[in-house]
C-alpha cells in the first residue's frame, strides 16, 4: 500500500512525499525508523472513481519509460548510487502522480535493503515488461546496469518509432473500413427494405441474389444488437484465453506464423527482438549461456519461443547454439542459424547478434511498409466490390420488369 504523509525531517525541513508500506501501522513505525515527525498521513489512491480505489498495476507510454530508463542511465554513469538515482529522478516528475508514486514505492523498498530488479518486481503501481524487469536483473547481478539502462532505453524507442509508423499508416484503412461497415449497414437495414417493399406491391418474381441481399438485411435489421453483443463477447472470450491458456495462445501463434507477409514480419521481428537482447546482455558482461537464456525469454509468440527455449538448454548443457536451433528452429530462418555458428566459429557473438538485430528491424520495416501499401487499394476494392453487390442485387429486378415492358 502507498502512504502519503507531511511532516518533518531530521534537520527540522519540510517534508511532502509518500511512502510503500503493509498497512498504516507499519507505515508510521517506518517513518519513525527515518527520522521524520509527521502531521498527517493517509493512504494514496492511485486512482478512483467515486470513491472506489483501483489497485491494478497501470501501463505507461514507451516513451515516458525509455526517458525514465534514460535519465536513470545517466545518474549512474555519473557513480550516483541507485537509491540518490531514483530520488533524484524523483524531482523531474512532481506533477506526474503516478510516476512520484512509483519512484516513492522504489525508493522506500530499495532503503530497506531491497535490490532495484526485486524493487521492480514487487512494485504494483507500474506494469513494466517482463524483459526490461529481466534484463535489469541480470544487468545488476553482472554490474552493467547503466550500460543496459541505455540499451533499454533505446529498443523502446525503437519499438516505439515502428509502432507508431505502423498505427500513423493505418487510420486511412480503418477510416476506409469502418465508413463502409455503415454505408453497407445503412444500406442492408434503411435503402434495401423500402426498395424490398416496392417489389411486394408488384409481386415481381427476385432474382437469387436480390433474395439473398433481403435476407441479409432482415437479418441485420432484427439481430444486430445480438450480432453486436456476440462480438463483443467473442473478443473478450479470446483476450482471456490468450492470456490465461498457454494452448490457446500456442494455437494463435502458430496460426499467424503461417499467415502470408504477416507470418513473416512476426518471425522477423521476434528474431529482431533476440538478436538486440542478446547482444546488449552479451556486450554487458552476461555470459553468452545466460543471455541467450533471457533473451528466449521475453518472446511474445509462443511457438518461436518454446524453440529458443528448446535450443537454450542444450547450450547450457554445452552443445552449440547454432546446433541447437538447427534441430528446434522450424520457425528459424537458416540465415540467422548461419549467422550465429559463424559468430560462435569467430567468437564475435555480440557484434554478430547486433547486426542481425539491425537488419532484422530494417527488413521489417520495408515488409510492414508493403503490407500497408497493399492495403489501401485492397480495402477499397472490397468496399467497391460490397456495395456493387447490393446495388446489383437491387437493380436486376427493375430491369427485369424494363424489359418485360418492352
Amino acid at each position: 500500500m502507498i502512504f502519503k504523509y507531511s511532516g518533518y525531517d531530521k534537520s527540522g525541513k519540510r517534508v511532502k512525499s509518500k511512502i510503500t508500506a503493509a498497512d498504516l501501522e507499519d507505515a508510521k513505525r517506518k517513518l519513525r525508523a527515518s527520522g521524520i515527525i509527521y502531521d498527517s498521513i493517509s493512504e494514496s489512491k492511485i486512482r478512483s472513481f467515486s470513491g472506489f480505489s483501483f489497485k491494478r498495476a497501470q501501463k505507461i507510454s514507451p516513451s515516458k519509460l525509455a526517458q525514465f530508463s534514460k535519465n536513470l542511465a545517466i545518474y549512474l554513469r555519473s557513480g550516483i548510487p541507485i537509491v540518490n538515482v531514483v530520488k533524484l529522478a524523483k524531482t523531474q516528475y512532481e506533477d506526474d502522480a503516478l510516476m512520484v508514486d512509483f519512484l516513492s514505492s522504489l525508493e522506500n523498498s530499495m532503503s530497506e535493503g531491497n535490490s532495484f530488479y526485486h524493487s521492480l518486481e514487487n512494485q504494483k503501481i507500474i506494469a513494466l515488461p517482463s524483459f526490461y524487469k529481466q534484463s535489469i536483473k541480470v544487468a545488476e547481478e553482472s554490474g552493467a546496469l547503466s550500460e543496459v539502462m541505455f540499451e533499454m532505453a533505446r529498443f523502446i524507442e525503437e519499438q516505439d518509432k515502428v509502432s507508431g509508423q505502423v498505427k500513423q499508416a493505418l487510420i486511412y484503412p480503418m477510416v476506409v473500413v469502418v465508413i463502409s461497415i455503415f454505408i453497407v449497414a445503412f444500406m442492408l437495414t434503411t435503402v434495401v427494405p423500402r426498395i424490398t417493399q416496392m417489389f411486394d406491391q408488384l409481386k415481381q418474381e427476385l432474382p437469387p441474389i436480390t433474395k439473398i441481399v433481403i435476407a441479409m438485411g432482415d437479418f441485420l435489421g432484427h439481430y444486430w444488437l445480438h450480432i453486436l453483443v456476440v462480438l463483443i463477447g467473442v473478443f473478450v472470450i479470446f483476450r482471456y484465453m490468450l492470456k490465461k491458456s498457454q494452448k490457446f495462445k500456442y494455437m494463435v501463434d502458430s496460426f499467424m506464423l503461417r499467415l502470408p507477409l504477416f507470418g513473416k514480419i512476426i518471425r522477423t521481428f521476434e528474431l529482431a527482438r533476440f538478436s538486440y537482447i542478446t547482444s546488449v546482455l552479451s556486450r554487458s558482461g552476461v555470459t553468452f549461456v545466460h543471455a541467450v537464456k533471457l533473451s528466449s525469454a521475453i518472446l511474445d509468440n509462443a511457438v518461436i519461443r518454446r524453440e529458443f527455449e528448446s535450443a537454450s538448454k542444450d547450450v547450457v548443457e554445452g552443445k552449440k547454439f547454432s546446433t541447437s536451433l538447427a534441430k528446434y528452429g522450424k520457425h528459424i530462418d537458416k540465415s540467422f542459424i548461419q549467422a550465429v555458428a559463424l559468430g560462435e566459429e569467430t567468437s564475435q557473438v555480440a557484434l554478430v547478434m547486433e547486426n542481425m538485430a539491425d537488419l532484422y528491424f530494417s527488413e521489417n520495416r520495408n515488409k510492414i511498409n508493403i503490407l500497408l501499401s497493399l492495403m489501401e487499394p485492397m480495402l477499397i476494392l472490397f468496399v467497391g466490390v460490397t456495395i456493387g453487390f447490393i446495388v446489383i442485387a437491387m437493380l436486376l429486378p427493375i430491369f427485369s420488369m424494363n424489359m418485360a415492358n418492352f
